[in-house]
């Protein structure tokens, strides 16, 4: 039964006609602060949800401002990990929810921050593996972030790094993983090929260009991936909504960079 659970849950965050996601992740409060974009994260929300992303991913206190109550519906993915960047080590991330909050909230998905190399990576490892057990149990899909992060690790976007890190979430039982792009569809197409689980693009810090981004994540596309999970990019965009809709232009439809670029305008 859990896993017709996994099933039903898991398609609210997808497109169903192009089985592909775009995630947009609204936990950057914690770790950086009220930033820019996610001061009034009801707002947000709206404009994100107005563009056609299939889900938001938040912190466990902001459900309540982030829910929306009207209009298209749109996805939630509850984010159960934490470190702020005022830590000593903002690479290690601990636990600060559990699935069954999770549940109780309503939520679609779980996800869950790990970084690869870190001098925490066994302790975040054990506990990917306990949250793995419990969104099996309870019936829950898991995206799992997976980084190259540490003192050993001087290319956080090298193939064989990041292919390294995407495999060990789907080892360990993620339903989705999470990761940085290598920076062309050659190299990532390694990645997904590595990955027998969905795998979708983080954006990363905030890029000079929107050509920057949607050939990035169009570059993704190409190499496999099955969609993106893009935070920054879009909530401190001038337009999130149009630059959510370019987005999905990409994702969903498959339209060249230069088409989903007219959204923009």
């Amino acid at each position: 039964m859990s896993e017709i659970g996994k099933k039903i849950r898991i398609e609210r965050l997808m497109n169903r006609e192009s089985r592909n996601m775009v995630i947009i992740p609204m936990d950057h409060g914690l770790s950086d602060g009220p930033i820019e974009g996610l001061i009034n994260i009801t707002d947000t929300v709206n404009r994100v949800a107005e563009g056609g992303a299939n889900a938001v991913l938040m912190q466990k206190g902001m459900v309540r401002y982030g829910h929306r109550g009207y209009g298209h519906d749109i996805g939630l993915v509850v984010h159960i990990s934490a470190s702020s960047v005022l830590s000593p080590d903002p690479n290690a991330k601990v636990q600060v929810c559990t699935v069954e909050e999770v549940i109780k909230m309503g939520a679609d998905a779980v996800s869950m921050h790990i970084n690869i190399g870190s001098d925490t990576e066994t302790d975040q490892l054990e506990k990917l593996g306990t949250i793995s057990r419990d969104c099996t149990e309870w019936g829950v899909p898991l995206l799992a972030m997976m980084y190259p992060r540490g003192k050993k690790i001087t290319n956080p976007h090298d193939p064989v790094n990041v292919a390294h890190a995407a495999r060990i979430g789907a080892e360990l039982g993620a339903d989705v993983v999470k990761t940085v792009y290598t920076g062309d569809p050659d190299s990532f197409r390694d990645v997904v090929r590595g990955c027998p689980v969905p795998v979708v693009i983080a954006g990363g810090p905030k890029t000079s260009t929107d050509l920057g981004l949607l050939e990035m994540i169009d570059g993704a596309m190409e190499a496999g991936a099955r969609g993106a999970a893009i935070g920054r990019n879009v909530f401190q965009h001038r337009d999130p909504v149009r630059l959510t809709r370019a987005i999905c232009e990409i994702v969903h439809h498959r339209r060249p960079v230069e088409e989903a670029l007219e959204q923009l305008k």
